[in-house]
């Protein structure tokens, strides 16, 4: 794994793309998925709200030629911060997927490092549980060729859209330790978000020694094993939910390169 802040599989190709007042943007792409192929760098990104995207980082913004942004933020969300600037509403998607408010869950507020496997696991979980439906229309999103390049983003950029990209991953074939170690990288976005805090407003209480602000690999290891146990496979689960096979295969198709298998 390459380090967060350099470059990808590719050294065309960052990561970690250089924003000023976006701390947990980056593309997705350059990882090995099914037979050797690997998914495309520049058509599927993730990030914490696009709402901060001002004036100085429009531009790199804009070079990316991003076409479509699924915000999976609540309505309520959008209208407390605002939504991503210059987008119109066939490019903007407000896609949130269906869950509790996780700041209301008990033992939120005495939760520390050491309780975040089991406690974001738990939470990760309930989600696709709930909002099983919502997922699998996002990444029905997705899959479509003509939305792309596609940002896919929340308020951190690390739990709903961690989830999002991990289905997405996964049935690009890309393996869980590779998709695990991704979602980890949001740890290096949430420390460069808490600095930003402290500089702009101090006066915000985020503690990013805080659960509900890691993001520990064995997380998403715990969610993949756990969804495949219950619904038999992530296709399936995905499928089930509503996702068409025809998506599935369109997916495969547009977000993973052509060649030959890697020996």
């Amino acid at each position: 794994m390459h380090g967060w802040a350099g470059y990808g599989d590719s050294m065309d190709h960052l990561r970690m793309l250089p924003f000023l007042e976006l701390f947990n943007f980056r593309d997705v792409g350059g990882y090995v998925g099914l037979n050797g192929r690997r998914v495309r760098w520049r058509r599927l990104f993730r990030s914490d709200s696009l709402h901060r995207l001002g004036p100085a980082d429009q531009a790199t913004f804009a070079d990316l030629g991003v076409r479509t942004v699924i915000d999976l933020r609540r309505p309520s969300e959008v209208a407390l911060t605002g939504r991503v600037p210059g987008f119109v509403d066939g490019g903007y998607r407000n896609m949130p997927p269906k869950h509790a408010e996780w700041d209301i869950v008990e033992g939120y507020e005495r939760l520390n490092g050491t309780d975040a496997v089991g406690w974001l696991t738990d939470r990760y979980l309930e989600l696709a549980r709930d909002g099983r439906a919502d997922l699998a229309a996002v990444v029905g999103v997705i899959a479509d060729r003509d939305a792309a390049p596609l940002v896919v983003h929340c308020a951190a950029g690390k739990d709903r859209t961690g989830i999002v990209c991990a289905l997405t991953l996964s049935l690009l074939g890309v393996a869980d330790t590779d998709i695990a170690a991704d979602y980890a990288l949001s740890v290096h976005g949430v420390r460069r978000f808490a600095d930003w805090l402290r500089q702009t407003n101090p006066s915000f209480v985020f503690d990013p020694s805080r659960s509900y602000a890691a993001s520990p690999a064995e997380t998403m290891l715990r969610f993949l094993e756990t969804l495949r146990e219950r619904y038999g496979s992530i296709e399936r689960y995905l499928v089930d939910g509503g996702l068409a096979d025809h998506q599935v295969t369109a997916l495969r198709a547009h977000l993973l390169e052509d060649g030959q298998p890697e020996l």
